[in-house]
Protein backbone atom coordinates (compact mmCIF):
# COMPACT_ATOMS: atom_id res chain seq x y z
CA UNK A 1 0.00 0.00 0.00
CA UNK A 2 1.23 3.48 -0.84
CA UNK A 3 1.19 6.25 1.49
CA UNK A 4 -1.44 8.79 -0.13
CA UNK A 5 0.20 12.34 -1.41
CA UNK A 6 -2.91 15.12 -0.16
CA UNK A 7 -0.35 17.63 -2.28
CA UNK A 8 -1.71 15.68 -5.42
CA UNK A 9 -4.68 14.85 -4.61
CA UNK A 10 -7.67 17.27 -6.54
CA UNK A 11 -11.04 17.20 -7.32
CA UNK A 12 -13.68 18.80 -10.15
CA UNK A 13 -16.40 19.88 -9.46
CA UNK A 14 -19.24 20.93 -12.12
CA UNK A 15 -20.24 24.71 -11.85
CA UNK A 16 -23.50 26.08 -13.57
CA UNK A 17 -24.36 29.38 -14.38
CA UNK A 18 -27.85 30.43 -13.87
CA UNK A 19 -30.29 33.05 -12.49
CA UNK A 20 -31.26 32.83 -8.81
CA UNK A 21 -34.15 31.88 -7.14
CA UNK A 22 -35.93 32.51 -4.18
CA UNK A 23 -34.27 29.05 -2.37
CA UNK A 24 -30.85 30.57 -3.32
CA UNK A 25 -31.55 34.15 -0.97
CA UNK A 26 -30.31 32.53 2.52
CA UNK A 27 -27.31 30.53 0.75
CA UNK A 28 -26.14 34.34 -0.77
CA UNK A 29 -25.10 35.14 3.22
CA UNK A 30 -22.83 32.35 2.83
CA UNK A 31 -23.08 31.07 6.35
CA UNK A 32 -23.76 34.64 7.94
CA UNK A 33 -20.37 36.17 6.55
CA UNK A 34 -22.72 38.01 4.35
CA UNK A 35 -25.77 37.83 6.64
CA UNK A 36 -25.74 42.00 6.68
CA UNK A 37 -27.19 42.57 3.07
CA UNK A 38 -30.03 39.83 3.30
CA UNK A 39 -31.97 43.02 2.28
CA UNK A 40 -30.18 44.18 -0.22
CA UNK A 41 -30.43 40.38 -1.29
CA UNK A 42 -34.47 40.42 -1.26
CA UNK A 43 -34.76 43.48 -3.03
CA UNK A 44 -32.04 42.51 -5.63
CA UNK A 45 -34.43 39.03 -6.05
CA UNK A 46 -37.57 41.57 -6.35
CA UNK A 47 -36.49 43.30 -9.38
CA UNK A 48 -35.38 40.28 -11.10
CA UNK A 49 -38.69 39.33 -11.15
CA UNK A 50 -40.17 42.63 -12.38
CA UNK A 51 -37.24 42.16 -15.16
CA UNK A 52 -34.78 45.42 -13.52
CA UNK A 53 -31.96 42.82 -12.43
CA UNK A 54 -30.60 39.70 -12.97
CA UNK A 55 -28.93 38.02 -10.03
CA UNK A 56 -26.31 35.38 -11.75
CA UNK A 57 -25.15 33.01 -10.04
CA UNK A 58 -21.81 30.25 -10.26
CA UNK A 59 -23.62 26.96 -8.64
CA UNK A 60 -21.91 24.32 -7.56
CA UNK A 61 -24.39 20.94 -6.47
CA UNK A 62 -26.98 23.68 -5.30
CA UNK A 63 -25.02 26.24 -3.65
CA UNK A 64 -23.89 29.94 -5.21
CA UNK A 65 -20.60 29.86 -4.74
CA UNK A 66 -20.46 32.95 -6.80
CA UNK A 67 -22.43 35.86 -8.30
CA UNK A 68 -22.60 38.84 -10.19
CA UNK A 69 -25.66 41.38 -10.17
CA UNK A 70 -26.83 43.19 -13.31
CA UNK A 71 -29.19 46.13 -12.98
CA UNK A 72 -30.42 46.45 -16.57
CA UNK A 73 -31.78 50.33 -14.99
CA UNK A 74 -30.88 52.90 -12.89
CA UNK A 75 -31.13 56.26 -11.52
CA UNK A 76 -28.08 57.00 -13.03
CA UNK A 77 -27.78 56.57 -17.01
CA UNK A 78 -24.29 56.76 -16.61
CA UNK A 79 -24.06 53.36 -15.24
CA UNK A 80 -27.40 51.49 -16.61
CA UNK A 81 -30.04 53.00 -19.14
CA UNK A 82 -31.98 50.22 -19.82
CA UNK A 83 -31.40 50.51 -23.44
CA UNK A 84 -27.77 50.48 -23.88
CA UNK A 85 -25.75 50.56 -20.79
CA UNK A 86 -25.88 47.77 -17.51
CA UNK A 87 -24.32 47.77 -14.66
CA UNK A 88 -22.05 44.70 -12.53
CA UNK A 89 -22.15 44.83 -9.02
CA UNK A 90 -21.81 42.33 -6.02
CA UNK A 91 -19.09 40.25 -7.77
CA UNK A 92 -17.97 37.90 -5.42
CA UNK A 93 -16.40 34.11 -5.33
CA UNK A 94 -15.89 32.36 -2.15
CA UNK A 95 -12.20 32.50 -1.39
CA UNK A 96 -11.57 28.84 -1.53
CA UNK A 97 -12.68 28.61 -5.00
CA UNK A 98 -10.72 32.04 -6.32
CA UNK A 99 -8.01 31.25 -8.74
CA UNK A 100 -9.59 28.77 -10.91
CA UNK A 101 -11.28 31.28 -13.48
CA UNK A 102 -14.71 31.34 -11.91
CA UNK A 103 -15.22 34.83 -11.62
CA UNK A 104 -13.51 35.30 -15.31
CA UNK A 105 -16.87 33.50 -16.63
CA UNK A 106 -19.08 35.14 -14.31
CA UNK A 107 -18.29 38.37 -15.75
CA UNK A 108 -18.04 36.76 -19.46
CA UNK A 109 -21.59 35.04 -18.96
CA UNK A 110 -22.99 38.53 -17.87
CA UNK A 111 -21.63 40.51 -20.73
CA UNK A 112 -23.33 37.96 -23.10
CA UNK A 113 -26.43 38.27 -21.35
CA UNK A 114 -26.36 41.46 -21.09
CA UNK A 115 -25.47 41.80 -24.99
CA UNK A 116 -28.34 39.50 -26.23
CA UNK A 117 -30.75 41.90 -24.82
CA UNK A 118 -29.00 44.02 -26.97
CA UNK A 119 -26.90 46.58 -24.77
CA UNK A 120 -23.82 47.82 -25.97
CA UNK A 121 -21.86 48.70 -22.31
CA UNK A 122 -21.20 46.90 -19.17
CA UNK A 123 -20.09 49.05 -16.41
CA UNK A 124 -18.92 48.07 -12.88
CA UNK A 125 -17.29 50.19 -9.37
CA UNK A 126 -14.31 48.94 -8.35
CA UNK A 127 -12.54 50.16 -5.00
CA UNK A 128 -9.87 51.96 -5.43
CA UNK A 129 -8.42 50.05 -2.65
CA UNK A 130 -8.59 46.81 -4.34
CA UNK A 131 -6.06 46.82 -6.99
CA UNK A 132 -6.40 43.25 -7.79
CA UNK A 133 -10.01 43.23 -8.48
CA UNK A 134 -8.80 46.34 -11.18
CA UNK A 135 -6.57 44.61 -12.65
CA UNK A 136 -8.65 41.82 -13.32
CA UNK A 137 -11.00 44.35 -14.87
CA UNK A 138 -8.16 46.00 -16.89
CA UNK A 139 -7.20 42.51 -17.99
CA UNK A 140 -10.97 41.45 -19.17
CA UNK A 141 -11.68 44.84 -21.42
CA UNK A 142 -12.77 47.88 -18.95
CA UNK A 143 -11.34 50.75 -18.75
CA UNK A 144 -11.79 53.20 -16.31
CA UNK A 145 -13.87 57.01 -17.14
CA UNK A 146 -14.92 58.47 -14.02
CA UNK A 147 -14.40 57.93 -10.10
CA UNK A 148 -16.87 58.13 -7.31
CA UNK A 149 -17.23 59.03 -3.83
CA UNK A 150 -18.60 56.10 -3.30
CA UNK A 151 -21.25 57.04 -0.18
CA UNK A 152 -24.19 54.82 -0.21
CA UNK A 153 -26.20 53.25 2.46
CA UNK A 154 -28.45 50.05 3.87
CA UNK A 155 -30.37 48.81 6.16
CA UNK A 156 -28.43 45.69 7.53
CA UNK A 157 -30.83 42.39 8.50
CA UNK A 158 -30.94 43.89 12.37
CA UNK A 159 -32.30 47.23 11.03
CA UNK A 160 -29.56 49.36 11.28
CA UNK A 161 -28.63 51.59 8.59
CA UNK A 162 -25.22 51.18 7.86
CA UNK A 163 -23.15 53.91 5.71
CA UNK A 164 -20.66 53.31 3.26
CA UNK A 165 -18.10 55.25 2.10
CA UNK A 166 -15.64 53.47 -0.68
CA UNK A 167 -14.45 55.71 -3.04
CA UNK A 168 -14.09 53.53 -6.14
CA UNK A 169 -13.37 53.74 -10.13
CA UNK A 170 -16.16 53.49 -12.91
CA UNK A 171 -15.11 51.22 -15.51
CA UNK A 172 -16.88 49.94 -19.07
CA UNK A 173 -16.89 47.80 -21.68
CA UNK A 174 -17.88 47.95 -25.24
CA UNK A 175 -19.79 45.11 -25.79
CA UNK A 176 -19.61 43.37 -29.56
CA UNK A 177 -22.86 42.76 -30.99
CA UNK A 178 -23.61 39.31 -30.78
Amino acid sequence: MTALDPAAYSVTLPIHFRAADAADLPKLEWYGQYAHYRNLFRRAYREQIQGRRLMLLADCQSFPIGHVFIQFTSNNPVIADGRQRAYLYSFRVMEMFRGRGIGTRLLAEAEHITGSRGMQVVTLAVSKENPGALRLYERLGYQIFADEAGRWSYTDHNGVIQNVNEPCWLLEKWLRLR
